[in-house]
């Protein structure tokens, strides 16, 4: 168990703008940070992040907190494992205390095969440089490659041993369980027989974007036709390849740096790249380009250029997965190289100046490059031009934005010498067939629509929650702050012989007037996340003197640590839209916090009587209880949320 010490100065140390920073391309917003959404596809800014406040909130998806609770909702760490991720950035040491048997026994099972993972990094990098097959096998093919000591070094590469089970026998020397070695798909379990999956080849881990090993591709240095040249972790709790990208926990600063991704095919083709000066470099890992890892992308930049192999296959397999990117509303440009060279074979073969200069003369706008090599093939073919023509409205039909697709439609009409108006003419009939489509599965599946009527959030209001949650944020805002505010005293006249009320004005701190005013009329605040975090507060000020962030969020928990980032950033939304730059200005709360205070007081005094004498009139339908006493204490309610009604019009 990891010590308390230890989890005080991870949090005193890590930066939530630094660590998010890492996973979504963050520009500033006055004194804040905002991005898209890494937990919604989005495509205008809708999260948050504050760095006076060190907490997050993400308004698409509700999702707030501090930054533990970041690392556990994006990457899905446990606690521990989210404070050991921070102990890693930061170079804190971690110290611990014996865990038992029992303790060890509870770390779950994802845990666990993302420990054998990083077992298995460290043991395959280890025979890469320890033993001497791995020297003279695998450091050779990785040295003949053009790879540096320290390029090896940076991407972790391994070698696993051509005995059959090497690995599998050291794993559980060393403790690791069977049972994780096969569901990490390290070891291929037979009956009553363990084999390595990767023995004899090359390895390159693929890392999640916290840089946690998910799982390994693997390349084989002999030729066996009955053996695949290339082999991957199958899937499994940890590693879905649909959604990963390899390169991008070593890319991804660069990429937000950069405010552009490239995209290739092979692990060498990364590494490569990497090695020669291009840091802002991603791999597909040979498969087909998914929407999820396009959305990874999109986490840190807009702009993609895809980089094609000099081959025609090359190109016509990339071209089928941009459209995807696309529909995103992304960027994208292509860049091909010359007959005959990869972007590994081209990084290694010339300088970085040559490299990046080669990309700004050859990287063409996706829509034109797809355009002028589908006129190439066509030619004088007028049913090939026919058929080119339909392919490149089917791209342009899946661009969100109205203005880009008409300009993409006018530069494809230019290239395909052919009338803009047959071009919007069939862009118009494929949207409107695409709507429809849509129209006819939601038609065709009633359950669903009703399960989208059944999610739509009802516009009733809980006047009772807001006005407790109104509480909360003054408290919360302004809690230490000193105030003036208007007491009613009432008493009796002698001389008028009637009560009168009389106004004074009392000095007191925000959290001083709403204790006060709430233990005078005994109210307990009625949501238990209010109520729990309402005696946490006021706690931080008796014993505080103010209200600390930083050594409030690490005691919440993460219901609460969500609550109230959702209260405080709440307050800067408006940010967001750059209202002031529309020449709209919002009012400033804390230009009224006295007002507001005692507004809301009473606001929550007239709701509870309210409350009592619906409770009251309620009883007095029942036919066997008495109701002269009941309706004694109706009419002195009704008096009571007079006089409340008066106090609060005199506020308002």
């Amino acid at each position: 168990m990891i010590t308390k010490s230890t989890i005080d100065q991870v949090y005193e140390t890590a930066r939530v703008e630094e660590v998010i920073g890492d996973f979504v391309s963050l520009k500033k917003a006055g004194s804040n940070f905002k991005g898209l959404s890494p937990f919604s596809q989005e495509r205008s800014p809708s999260f948050m992040v504050s760095p006076v406040k060190q907490i997050w909130k993400d308004f698409s998806s509700g999702k707030g907190g501090n930054v533990v609770a970041f690392l556990m909702e994006h990457e899905r760490f446990s606690y521990p494992e989210a404070i050991r991720y921070l102990a890693k950035k930061y170079n804190i040491e971690i110290e611990e205390t014996q865990q038992t048997d029992e303790e060890k026994a509870k770390r779950d099972a994802r845990e666990s095969m993302l420990l054998v993972s990083e077992y298995a990094q460290k043991y395959f990098s280890n025979n890469l440089w320890e033993t001497q097959a791995g020297k003279a096998i695998g450091k050779t093919y990785f040295s003949e490659r053009g790879f540096t000591d320290e390029t090896i070094k940076e991407f972790d590469l391994g070698y696993a041993l051509e005995d059959k089970n090497a690995f599998t026998n050291e794993a559980l020397k060393q403790g690791y369980t069977l049972e994780f070695l096969s569901q990490t798909g390290l070891t291929i379990v037979n009956e009553d027989r363990q084999i390595d999956r990767f023995r004899g080849r090359v390895l390159f881990p693929i890392k999640s974007m916290a840089g946690r090993v998910v799982g390994f591709g693997g390349r084989i240095l002999v030729d066996n036709k009955k053996t695949a040249k290339y082999l991957n972790s199958p899937e499994s709790e940890i590693y879905h390849k649909s959604k990963v990208l390899y390169g991008l926990y070593e890319s991804k600063q660069a990429i937000a740096r950069e405010d552009c991704c490239y995209l290739v095919e092979g692990y060498t083709d990364v590494i490569q790249m990497h090695q020669r000066g291009v840091k802002n470099i991603v791999s597909s890992s040979g498969t087909a380009l998914t929407q999820d890892q396009i959305r990874l992308i999109q986490r840190l930049t807009q702009n993609i250029v895809v980089l094609f192999d000099g081959d025609a296959a090359g190109l016509r397999a990339a071209l089928r997965g941009i459209d995807m990117i696309l529909a995103q509303g992304m960027n994208v440009k292509v860049c091909s190289f010359p007959e005959g060279e990869d972007p590994d074979s081209f990084a290694k073969a010339h300088s970085l100046d040559e490299v990046h200069q080669f990309f700004a003369d050859n990287a063409k706008d996706f829509i034109q490059f797809k355009a002028s090599l589908l006129m190439e093939e066509a030619k004088d073919d007028p049913v090939k031009k026919a058929t080119t023509i339909k392919d490149m409205v089917e791209s342009i039909a899946k661009i969100p934005d109205a203005i880009q697709r008409e300009v993409y439609v006018q530069s494809c009409a230019s290239i395909m010498q052919i009338s803009e108006d047959v071009l919007f003419s069939a862009l118009a009939q494929k949207r409107a067939k695409g709507e429809a489509t849509q129209r006819k599965t939601q038609q065709s599946h009633p359950q669903t629509m009703q399960v989208v009527q059944q999610a739509t959030p009802s516009l009733t209001v809980d006047a009772l929650y807001e006005l407790e949650k109104q509480i909360i944020t003054l408290l919360m805002l302004y809690g230490n702050r000193e105030e003036v505010f208007q007491e009613s005293i009432l008493q009796f006249s002698k001389e008028s012989q009637e009560v009168e009320e009389e106004i004074t004005e009392v000095k007191a701190k925000v959290y001083e007037k709403i204790f006060l005013d709430l233990q005078q009329d005994e109210v307990e605040l009625a949501n238990q996340d209010f109520k729990v975090l309402f005696y946490v507060l006021l706690e931080q000020f008796h014993t505080q003197g103010e209200l600390k962030m930083d050594k409030l969020m690490p005691s919440l928990s993460p219901e609460l640590s969500s609550l109230v980032s959702t209260i405080l950033m709440n307050e800067e939304k408006y940010l967001l839209h750059q209202w002031d730059k529309k020449n709209i200005f919002v009012k400033q709360r804390d230009e009224q916090v006295g007002l507001m205070v005692t507004e809301t007081i009473l606001s929550l005094r007239k709701h509870l009587v309210n409350m009592k004498i619906e409770s009251l009139q309620e009883e007095m339908n029942n036919p066997e209880e008495e109701h002269q006493g009941l309706l004694e204490d109706v009419m002195s309610y009704y008096q009571l949320r007079r006089l409340v009604s008066t106090k609060l019009n005199r506020v308002l």
